[in-house]
Formats: structure tokens, C-alpha cells, sequence
């Protein structure tokens, strides 16, 4: 089975929300919501992807970040490894630059959006820093 190693943006703001975008419906787990970021390219360190991707998709230069999760998950065709990173700090105004949507949510509604299987372990990180 394929395997896909991701450096993922818990884009944080100083209104306590976080930042997500829309998969398109033609992309795997289409139609779900995700914390935006993507795949290492060869010989790139997982900081270096973050802010490659997050400058692309989004506009802005990654500035602080610390490390929350790394998931792993099993989809029934592809293998993920997700590295999780906090962006407490960012300089750019966050837009998409990809065409998908995306929006700022409050930590405390992100229980009302439907995420890849991936992405769920993620919430529950969050929610579990929060409260430390």
C-alpha cells in the first residue's frame, strides 16, 4: 500500500479559532473538511513542507509552530502519516489560493464539521491542549 507523508497546520488565531479548508469532491476524502498542509517532497524536513504548503494554499509564512500530534492511518487505499504541527504565529492575511474554501471555526464547534477518518485524532489533540 502507498504511503503519503503529510506536515499538517493547526493555524491558530488570536480569537481562539482555527483555520480549515474544504477538500474538492474529486480529491480523496473529498468533500470533508481538513487542516490545511500536504506532502514532503523528497529531501524536504517536515517544517519545510509546512510552510512550502501553507504559503501556497494559504499565503502566509509560517512563524511559530510547536508539534501536537503525528497520526497514522490506514485508508482502504492509501497509507498516511500525519505530522501535526501548531502555527501559533503567522505573518500573511490566511486566503484561499487554491480555490477551495476555507474558514475560520472556533475550537469548540469544530465537533460539527465532518473530517477524513485521518483528521480526528487531530480534533481530540486539540481539545486535549487546550485544556492543559
Amino acid at each position: 500500500m502507498q504511503g503519503i507523508h503529510v506536515a499538517v497546520g493547526v493555524i491558530l488565531d488570536d480569537l481562539g479559532q482555527v483555520l480549515l479548508s474544504f477538500r474538492h469532491p474529486d480529491s480523496h476524502q473529498g468533500g470533508l473538511w481538513e487542516f490545511p498542509g500536504g506532502k514532503l517532497e523528497a529531501g524536504e524536513t517536515v517544517q519545510t513542507a509546512l510552510g512550502r504548503e501553507l504559503a501556497e494554499e494559504l499565503g502566509i509564512q509560517v512563524l511559530v509552530t510547536e508539534p501536537l500530534i503525528t497520526v497514522k492511518h490506514d485508508y482502504s487505499d492509501k497509507r498516511v502519516l500525519l505530522d501535526v504541527w501548531l502555527v501559533h504565529s503567522f505573518s500573511g492575511e490566511a486566503e484561499s489560493r487554491e480555490q477551495q474554501p476555507v474558514r475560520w471555526v472556533p475550537i469548540a464547534e469544530l465537533a460539527n464539521y465532518r473530517f477524513p477518518a485521518a483528521n480526528r485524532p487531530i480534533v481530540q489533540a486539540i481539545k486535549q491542549w487546550l485544556d492543559h
